[in-house]
């Protein structure tokens, strides 16, 4: 298990260029067991210093420059609000899945610490939230579970080899290179062992059986309970992974829930489990399913108090947002109570599936952009993070054991002990870095049609200000925040980050 056998400290590297490489879709950084790039240091600012991060489609990486805002009058295309509040942002990460452990778990010692420096580290893009699967997902070698075959005790109910040699080692060193608890973890279900179904099938039409409930929120404690023992404790757990795949019948591992027996399994079964046991402070988190079920959710599940007790927050996954608009998001209001509202799950290339598209389409700009118009949206509807899918694939998009191959912020060629940084990742570390935990949306707008801004007061007190420049055109963009104004560059197609000092 050589996931198991290094620790290796790079956090001390001095800033290390991206080595690019371009397809038609657009450039790639390439990373090797002597070569990665990394994201140059913040400065230390001083009243009206500003540092801004670039990364566009010609100059992939961060690329920094400096400077300083002065008190003039400027015409602004861009204003920041420091007196406007919005939420507080938990943060940014990807799920831990058997399949991004295979991938890294294929490089050589050197080229696994690089990569989980890149995403967890200090010169990387600073992941804080993770997502932890419960068993098996199609992006597995097989369907599986911790109690395969009947057991209404769960006595035989264990870890499989998966978790020790592709989950547990990542998390930890993830939960390292973050300083400990500065890894906010939670958990989701796919499927259940196939004895507790309707069928006999972890994927396909199915749901658990309602006299299994209580059984089945027993296991998932016995997860909690398991990977506590592996030094691995967890911020919060989603009521169930895409609820409506097991009611249409996809090739997804799944447990299919009506409104109805959701609102049963929560408040007969989840809930109450979690809060009578040792892991009652988790944070219970409803639907982890599409945007477009959204108003179901408000009007067959949200409306019931007994499942709104329960209940923490509402995840939210990006694959049909083409259907339907933000607003959606602002659905899940509920008169007493203020659930928070977290992107859980989202990636390119899904419709591989159906042979729209290409699983893998290395250095597509294109797909970082569409992160970019999900991350936005999601932000200025009050959404506190957004989580990704799988960190690391192969070059088709893998292994999945259902062929539901898709694209990945960094993609792994273990023959040439390589992986590639797409924009992807690009485009999400300039949330994952700067955006830091418990930083607070602040007002900003933009007069420019094709350029998008967000604005963030840190916790250190710096002004974030996200550009998203969607033009073919470089811009100069005058700026202005409190009683300071300046201009800045902004190369075409790209994504920047302004941190600002307003301490004198």
């Amino acid at each position: 298990m050589k996931l198991l056998a290094f620790f290796l400290i790079v956090s001390t590297r001095a800033d290390i260029p991206c080595l690019q490489s371009t397809t038609a879709s657009g450039p790639y950084c390439v990373c090797n067991a002597t070569h990665c790039d990394s994201v140059p240091p913040l400065l230390n600012l001083t009243y009206s210093e500003y540092q801004l991060y670039s990364s566009s489609k010609e100059n992939l990486g961060f690329q920094s420059t400096q400077g300083k805002f002065s008190n003039v009058t400027l015409a602004n295309e861009v204003l920041v609000s420091l007196k406007t509040h919005y939420q507080k942002i938990l943060g940014f990460g990807g799920a831990f899945t058997d399949s991004t452990g295979i991938n890294i778990d294929s490089l050589s010692n050197k080229c696994q610490s690089l990569l989980l420096e890149s995403y967890f580290g200090s010169t990387g893009i600073g992941y804080s939230v993770g997502r932890v699967p419960i068993g098996g997902t199609d992006f597995s070698l097989k369907g599986y579970s911790y109690c395969d075959k009947q057991d209404d005790s769960l006595d035989s109910f264990a870890l499989q080899e998966e978790d020790f040699k592709y989950k547990v080692p990542l998390i930890q060193r993830a939960l390292e290179l973050r300083g400990g608890g500065n890894l906010k973890l939670f958990a989701s279900a796919w499927s259940a062992p196939v004895w507790m179904k309707n069928t006999d099938k972890y994927n396909g039409f199915g749901k658990v059986v309602p006299k299994y409930y209580q059984l089945w929120a027993k296991y998932y404690l016995k997860f909690f309970e398991e990977y506590e023992k592996q030094g691995v404790a967890f911020w919060g757990v989603t009521s169930q992974n895409e609820p409506i795949d097991g009611l249409i019948g996809t090739t997804v591992p799944n447990n299919g829930f009506d409104s109805e027996e959701m609102k049963n399994w929560i408040k007969e079964a989840l809930g109450p489990a979690i809060r009578n046991s040792t892991f009652k402070n988790l944070k219970i988190i409803l639907h982890d399913d599409q945007r477009l079920l959204l108003p179901l959710l408000k009007t067959l599940v949200l409306t019931d108090e007994e499942v709104v007790k329960y209940a923490d927050g509402v995840g939210v996954h990006f694959y049909t947002d083409f259907f339907v608009p933000g607003s959606f998001l602002d659905l899940v209001e509920v008169e007493g109570k203020s659930l928070f509202r977290l992107a859980t799950e989202g990636c390119a290339g899904s419709a591989h599936i159906f042979g729209l598209t290409e699983a893998v389409d290395l250095g597509s700009w294109s797909r970082a952009e569409t992160y970019l118009s999900s991350i936005f949206t999601d932000l200025k509807h009050d959404v506190i993070g957004w989580v990704d899918w799988n960190m690391a694939l192969n070059r088709s998009g893998g292994p999945n054991w259902i062929r539901n191959e898709v694209d990945s912020p960094i993609i792994v060629d273990s023959e040439k002990d390589e992986f590639y940084k797409q924009p992807m990742f690009y485009a999400l570390g300039h949330f994952s870095k700067f955006v830091v935990p418990g930083s607070v949306r602040i007002g900003s707008e933009s007069v420019l049609s094709d350029l998008e801004v967000l604005s963030f007061l840190r916790p250190d007190g710096k002004i974030v200000v996200v550009l998203w420049n969607k033009s073919n055109e470089a811009k100069s963009v005058n700026l202005a925040v409190d009683n300071l104004a300046g201009n800045l560059n902004l190369p075409a197609k790209s994504i920047n980050t302004l941190l600002l000092s307003l301490y004198k």
